[in-house]
C-alpha cells in the first residue's frame, strides 16, 4: 500500500510499505481522510520528541471497514468508520474508571516515542482495535468526520469544568482546537463566549462561528473591563506558552478555573503567588474519555459545525508540501485534510 512516510526529520516520502493484516480482536480500515494535526507539525521537525523516523504519522482519520480479524463482532466490511487515537488497554485501574485517555499502556495512532511505535493513518489501509471504532452516520462525510478526533477533545475539556447557567468564558488561541471549544462551550450552556488570538484572519473565522468578541490585543484589560474588574469563571488555553497561559491565568477571578489544552511546549513559567493567592484552579486536559459519540452526534446534527475549519482536501501525495506550509506558519491556514481514497 501506499503511505507518507517520515524517513528522518523534515523528510516525508510517498513510499509502499505492507498492506496491515488484522489481528485478533482488530479492524483494517481503509483510510478515505486524515487530518494532519498541530502535533503532527511539531513531530515533523522533531520537537515534540513524539514522532521517532522512521514513522507513518495521522491520527485524526475515516474510512471504510476493509477487513476484521478473528473475534470482532458487530461490523461488517463497507462500514463507514471513525476511530479513537487514543489506543487503550481496558483493563487497567484508570480504564476501570473510565478514564480511558489515562490509561498506563495507552499508546497513540502515529507516535513513535521512547515507549512504543505505531503507524498512523497517513495511508491507504490502517490496522485499530475494534474497540475503538465508532460507525458514521450518512450525512457525515469522511473530511468532516476527520476532526472528530478533534471536537473530542475539545468536548472534553469542556467536561472537566463547571459550566454555571448562563455562564461566560474566554477561549485563548483560535486554532482548529480553540475555535472547537468555543463551539463545546456554546453547547454546554455558556451565554457568551469570548476568543482572543492575534491573527485577525482566525479571529473572523471565530466571529462566523458566534463568538460573543474576538479580543486581539490588550487581552486582559479588555477582560476586566467586560466583567468590572472581576474577571472570568472559566478560562480555556489552547495553545500551550507561558504568554498565553498567564493571559489565561490574568483574566480568570479569583477562585476560578483555567482549563489547560494547548501542549505546545513541554515547560512553563508559571506565575505562582497569582495562582495561590487567588486561590485559582488549574485542571489539564488530556485527549478525550469516550466522547466519540456525542461528538458524531452533535457535529450530524450541526450544533458544532467543521467544514469552515477545512482549509483544503489533498491527495495523500500532496502531504509533503502541505506539511512544509504549515511547518512555515502560511497565513490563512487552518485544517487540512489528506485524502489517501477517494470515497466520500
Amino acid at each position: 500500500m501506499k503511505a507518507l512516510l517520515l524517513s528522518e526529520y523534515r523528510r516525508l516520502e510517498l513510499t509502499d510499505v505492507a498492506t496491515p493484516q488484522p489481528q485478533c480482536g482488530e479492524v483494517v480500515v481503509r483510510v478515505a481522510a486524515c487530518g494532519i494535526c498541530g502535533s503532527d507539525v511539531h513531530g515533523y521537525d522533531g520537537s515534540s520528541g513524539r514522532r521517532i523516523p522512521p514513522i507513518i504519522m495521522g491520527h485524526e482519520a475515516a474510512g471504510i471497514v476493509a477487513r476484521i480479524g478473528e473475534g470482532v463482532t458487530g461490523f461488517s466490511e463497507g462500514d463507514r468508520v471513525t476511530f479513537d487515537s487514543t489506543v487503550y488497554c481496558g483493563q487497567c485501574a484508570n480504564c476501570l474508571r473510565g478514564e480511558i485517555n489515562l490509561c498506563d499502556r495507552r499508546e497513540v495512532l502515529g507516535v513513535s516515542c521512547g515507549d512504543y511505535r505505531r503507524a498512523g493513518a497517513f495511508a491507504e489501509f490502517v490496522a485499530v482495535p475494534a474497540r475503538i471504532i465508532h460507525r458514521l452516520p450518512d450525512n457525515l462525510s469522511f473530511h468532516e468526520a476527520a476532526l472528530l478526533e478533534a471536537v473530542a477533545v475539545a468536548l472534553h475539556a469542556v467536561s472537566l469544568a463547571t459550566i454555571a447557567p448562563d455562564g461566560t468564558a474566554l477561549v485563548v488561541g483560535a486554532g482548529t482546537i480553540g475555535l472547537l471549544l468555543q463551539q463545546a462551550l456554546r453547547v454546554a450552556g455558556c451565554s457568551r463566549v469570548f476568543v482572543a488570538d492575534p491573527d485577525s484572519t482566525r479571529l473572523a473565522l471565530s466571529q462566523r462561528l458566534g463568538a460573543t468578541e474576538t479580543i486581539s490585543e490588550n487581552v486582559v484589560e479588555r477582560i476586566r473591563h467586560l466583567t468590572n474588574g472581576i474577571g472570568l469563571d472559566l478560562v480555556v488555553e489552547a495553545v500551550g506558552k507561558t504568554e498565553s497561559i498567564s493571559t489565561a491565568i490574568d483574566s480568570v477571578r479569583k477562585g476560578g478555573t483555567v482549563i489547560l489544552v494547548g501542549n505546545i511546549t513541554p515547560e512553563i513559567k508559571l506565575p505562582l503567588q497569582k495562582v495561590v493567592s487567588r486561590q485559582l484552579r488549574l485542571q489539564g486536559s488530556c485527549a478525550s474519555a469516550g466522547e466519540y459519540p456525542r461528538a458524531i452526534e452533535l457535529m450530524s446534527r450541526g450544533e458544532i459545525q467543521v467544514k469552515p475549519l477545512i482549509t483544503a482536501v489533498a491527495p495523500l501525495a500532496d502531504g509533503p508540501q502541505w506539511f512544509e506550509r504549515l511547518y512555515a506558519r502560511e497565513p490563512n491556514l487552518m485544517k487540512v485534510v489528506l485524502a489517501p481514497g477517494n470515497q466520500s
